[in-house]
């Protein structure tokens, strides 16, 4: 039987007519796998794949401590080995100014850098408070820009943290303020544990959008409890037109225990083509894709929407 493509509505007049998909798969979806160190040439290709789908921002590599993340210690090979295509915006996550000479030296088009709005995750996760990771960034914001590089900002935990329990909004604003007044064109919400619930979403959002135009916000949420996709039709209904999503739900959090990955890219597309709204990827290519790496990772492809189609299932519909 073939999978069918969702029926697309009539979108209301709050939601955006066009969403820009980030493929987080390559970076945040590979950096903690377990077991063997995945080959640079299945990095080389997954993203080469990727970009074929019609994903037109990915994620590609992330220049940190070997000592600290094994499966990004080649980061520099897959830069060189990937085959550029242009209108592709291929990004790393850098989180000093070390990391970011040795991303410049590999001609990415974007640089990250990754706080976090609560305070014990983030003396869990870099070992400083946030006020120190903020200055910590600058060197490499100001760098960044002296050679035209765009520079994204990551706020992780904004709807809960595995330490302290409960973050406020106006901590996620606070911290959004500062990077976007940093210099950081784009701000990443992300549910690192995959907590949260629409309504806080909303009200998180409204919170974050008094500091950051919604227009330069983005939400990255991860689907630990299964609340992924309702969190991200309620503030796609707030305007939000930027969604960070993992091809098959690759990824995951060290820092979190029990944390998925994030929301497969699949599941995102779907809902996104059943509301009409416009990305320019293809659904048919993006499950095939999902199965490929999943298949080399040994792993079970973690989207709704790939399982129901299968891995040979041709789609009906446009995708």
């Amino acid at each position: 039987m073939a999978c069918a493509d969702a029926t697309a509505e009539q979108l209301p007049d709050s939601f955006p007519g066009k969403v820009r998909l980030v493929e987080m798969s390559p970076r945040d979806g590979l950096q903690n796998e377990p077991g063997r160190i995945i080959a640079t040439a299945v990095k080389v290709e997954l993203i080469n794949r990727l970009a074929d789908c019609g994903l037109n921002h990915i994620e590609a590599a992330s220049f940190v401590s070997p000592r600290w993340v094994p499966q990004m210690a080649d980061a520099a090979e897959v830069m060189a080995g990937i085959g550029r295509v242009p209108g592709v915006r291929y990004a790393a996550l850098t989180p000093n100014l070390k990391g970011f000479e040795q991303a410049l030296a590999a001609g990415v088009d974007e640089v990250a850098v990754f706080g976090a709005a609560s305070e014990a995750f983030s003396q869990k996760n870099i070992n400083c408070s946030i006020a120190e990771s903020l200055k910590r960034f600058m060197p490499v914001v100001e760098a960044a820009r002296a050679q035209g590089i765009p520079v994204r900002g990551y706020v992780s935990t904004v709807l809960g943290c595995p330490y302290q329990g409960d973050v406020s909004p106006q901590q996620v604003a606070s911290v959004a303020r500062e990077l976007y007044a940093m210099g950081c064109y784009e701000i990443s919400l992300g549910d690192t544990i995959g907590v949260g619930t629409p309504l806080q979403a909303k009200r998180m959002l409204e919170a974050v959008a008094r500091e950051v135009p919604v227009a330069r916000l983005a939400a990255h949420f991860h689907d630990t409890y299964g609340q992924a996709l309702a969190n991200l039709y309620a503030v796609l209904e707030e305007g939000i037109a930027v969604i960070d999503a993992s091809v098959a739900g690759l990824g995951g959090c060290p820092y979190a225990r029990g944390a998925s990955g994030n929301v497969a890219m699949e599941d995102v597309l779907y809902m996104l083509n059943g509301l009409g709204i416009d990305t320019g990827v293809s659904l048919d290519k993006l499950i095939k894709t999902g199965f490929w790496i999943t298949g080399q990772l040994g792993r079970q492809n973690g989207s709704k929407v790939a399982q129901a189609c299968g891995p040979a299932q041709p789609l009906l519909g446009p995708s």
